[in-house]
Parts: C-alpha cells; structure tokens; sequence
C-alpha cells in the first residue's frame, strides 16, 4: 500500500514533535448506540487529534444529487439551535487550535487539532451537531454559490482535472465512482434544502460514525468523554447502501476533453483488484510496489526515462491505490513535450510497462521500495495528524487500524517476480481506458475571479 504510506509521510511533515518510536498501541470500544471510539495515545506534545467519521461519501449518494455529501459538510458548519453560524470555527480558534472537514467517494470526516484541555468541548461540539444541525436557506443558498463556484476554481477552469473527471466517468458506467466529489455543476445548480437535510437525516447517525483521539491524552477517559457526549445519541436504522457492481469491460474506451491550455495530456487506466483480505491478496501489494517503481521516488522509471532521458514528456507518472469500499484502477498519465504527441507519450508509458513484464525488475528496485514504504510508516508517527488519517482512513475503507502492520507485511514479501508478472497481466490494450485533453488556445480561457472565499 505505497501510495497509502507516501501520503501519511507526506502528513509527518507537519508533525509537532521530534520522532519517538515508542507510543501505545490504539484503543477501542464501541458505545451502546453504536458509535465506534479509537484512540491512539501519544504523551510526546500537548496537542490532540479528534475526528468524526462517517461512513457516507459521494458512492452513497443518489442520482440527482451528486456531491450532496459535500454540500452538507459545509452546511455543518452553519450552526445548531445552541451553537450560532460560524461559531463552531471560532470555538476552535479561541482555544489554540485548528478545524476542517473533507468528504471522500467512501466518507466524509470532521476535525479538531487542540490543545488536550479542551478535547471535551470539542466532543460537545461535535455531538451537538451530530443530532441538532439547523438548515435555513438564508444560509443554504449562498453556500450552494459558494460550492458551484469551488467547482468552477477547482474543476471547470483546470483542465487537468477535467480530465480525471472524464476518465473515472468513462471507467465506470454502473458504479457512482463514476460522479466527482464536488458533483456535476447541473446537480449542485438543483440543489434544494430538502436535500442536504435528508442526507443529513439519512446518515449522520451515532451507529454510522467512527470517533478518532490521538494524542496526549488517556483512553479511558476520553471513552468516559465520548459516552458522556456521544452516547446519549440515539442510533438510527440506515438506508439500504444499493451499490451497483461495474458490469465488464468488453473493449477499449476513449474520452477526449476540449479545453485551454499549453500542452496536451493523457492518462491511461485499467480496472485494477482493491484489496480485500490484508493476509492474502498479494496482486494487489504486487501492483502498489511496480506504481512505486514507475513513480514513488526520486529517480523512478517514468520520470528519469521519459523525462530525463529521452526528453518526449515534460512530466510522467503512475497511481494506485488499491484500498477503497468500491473498485480500483491504476493509472499512466504524461503530458508530452513541445513537438511530441499524445501518441508519442503513450507508446513510452506502454513501453516501460513492457520492458518490466519481459526484463523484470532489479533487486536495488524492490529494496527502495520496501525501504520507502517502511520508513513512510516510522515518519507517520511523528504527527498527530498522520496517525488519526491513517487510522481513520482503513476503519472507514472497509479494513482496520489492526490490518496496518499486515499491509506492511505485504509490501516486504513481494518478490520481483510477483512484480513482473503483474506487469504482464494487468495491462491489456483491449481494457484499456484513455481520457486525452485537447488543448484550446489559452485566450478562450475564463478570466473569472473568485465570488466568495472557499474554505477547503
């Protein structure tokens, strides 16, 4: 699970205390109405983590109303019958500390970065909202402006993202990981109240909800906390979650988005496997290490060949993740270099990928790795922050915070063999899916400027 590691080294960065290898392991208990509490204790700065998890992101979502989940986060911080508009953030500042939120296509998570003195507070505050949100349109409307123009900042005026857009609507035609995060522009414009407070009534439930606390805290105590705060909320029964499975792939697909910019880009996917059983699935380590090998570090094949060495991109890459609750895919994308085509840069992505399935890949390749992946875990610990995402994050993909040590073990007994050998059968061209941007001149390019300030 490189990528996965990667990205919580990435949050290490902004960690508060110098690295100890010594802290507890997680604690957990689950209250009467369902609420699961994690906590994760870690003496070594007086800081705490506390996040709210709930297991409703955008594949939840009916058809309509894409990126309903992510309307209702910011409509969570329009206040409660005892808590004002806005108030809650400024709760937070007051004490020293930081807050925001994000949703996810698997969940949507709220939280808290505070002093421990006030983590009992910010559980109040929490729950408060959980139970007693207050939906008004004088506040609703003018978050929706603020949404479809989030959408316009981050989506429509960048090109490159309207290509991921593309690609995961042509990769996916049953499974809603086909609709973006932020929702079509259409379904955000329909957006009524009515709305917002039926997702919000439909899933923001005690029994739908993972508390995270890391930090310098007790774990006995912030049970005590969370049943103090949490546990008088009562569970709910929960919608059916109709997933559709993807029906097969019967042949190549290709989607091409027209908009200004300076060069060209394509990116390439294929249905990948999501892992499933952290003991077993093997295909799945063995993919998350040749993305690793592609792309994960200084020196990787696509950027030392095809940008360094033969010059035909400007810049070259892989993804894979292979943990979500819905399907995977793994990804090849370049944009090609001045007098170099679409074409050019996707014979080089294929023709790396070939090289590896008949040559395989060296030893000093697979220890990098490896070694990467180790150290990623080791540099997670020493932010708050890191530990609460990574716990949070498996909890709410289907996995556990246990299967940590498991997934690591994967990524240490991949062979080379493995690798090449997933090299050889993943990419077939007759399954794969293309999503090109054909750039227009850059004058046709909105010169708009932000309406209101976005908080994400």
């Amino acid at each position: 699970m490189i990528g996965h590691f990667i990205k919580i080294a990435l949050l290490a960065t902004i960690g508060l205390a110098p690295a100890s290898p010594v802290q507890a392991n997680p604690f957990e208990t689950t209250l009467d109405n369902g609420l699961k509490v994690i906590v994760q204790e870690d003496r070594r700065a007086p800081s705490v983590v506390h996040m709210v998890w709930y297991k409703a992101g955008a594949m939840d979502e009916p058809e309509g109303v894409s990126g309903i989940a992510h309307m209702l986060e910011h409509m969570m911080f329009k206040g409660t019958e005892s808590v004002g508009p806005g108030e809650f953030n400024r709760r937070v500042a007051e004490v020293g500390g930081r807050d925001n939120a994000f949703t996810g296509r698997d969940y949507t998570a709220y939280f808290q970065q505070i002093p421990p003195a006030h983590l009992e507070q910010m559980m109040a505050l929490e729950a408060d909202r959980m139970i007693n949100l207050k939906l008004s349109l004088e506040q609703f409307l003018p978050e929706v402006e603020v949404v479809k123009e989030e959408r316009r900042m981050r989506t429509d005026d960048n090109p490159r993202a309207l290509v991921f857009e593309q690609l995961m609507a042509t990769a996916f035609h049953s499974h809603p990981y086909r609709r973006p995060i932020i929702g079509w522009m259409t379904d955000i414009e329909g957006y009524t109240m009515d709305d917002a407070q039926r997702w919000y009534d439909d899933w923001y439930a005690p029994n739908n909800a993972t508390v995270i606390v890391v930090g310098d805290v007790d774990h006995q105590s912030v049970f005590e906390m969370a049943r103090a705060h949490y546990g008088p909320i009562p569970s709910r029964a929960l919608p059916e979650r109709r997933i559709p499975d993807e029906p097969p792939l019967r042949g190549p697909r290709h989607s091409v988005v027209q908009a200004p910019a300076e060069l060209p880009f394509i990116a390439l996917a294929w249905h990948a496997p999501t892992l499933r059983d952290p003991l077993g699935d093997d295909d799945v380590y063995a993919l998350q290490v040749l993305s690793a090998i592609l792309d994960g570090y200084e020196g990787a094949r696509l950027p030392r060949s095809l940008v360094r060495e033969q010059q035909i991109a400007v810049s070259a890459g892989s993804s894979y993740g292979g943990t979500g609750r819905g399907p995977s895919l793994f990804l090849l994308m370049a944009t090609p270099a001045e007098g170099r085509t679409v074409g050019d840069v996707e014979r080089a992505l294929l023709a790396e990928i070939e090289r590896i399935a008949e040559e395989g890949i060296s030893e000093a390749e697979l220890q990098r790795v490896r070694t990467q992946a180790i150290a990623a875990q080791v540099y997670k610990r020493d932010s708050l922050m890191g530990q609460a995402m990574e716990i949070g994050f498996l909890e709410l993909v289907g996995l556990s915070w246990r299967d940590d040590e498991a997934m690591l073990d994967g990524i240490r007994r991949i062979t080379a063999e493995q690798v090449q050998a997933a090299a050889a059968t993943l990419f077939d061209p007759q399954r794969v899916i293309r999503a090109e941007l054909d750039p227009l001149p850059l004058e046709q390019a909105s010169t708009r400027r932000p309406s209101a300030p976005l908080r994400h």
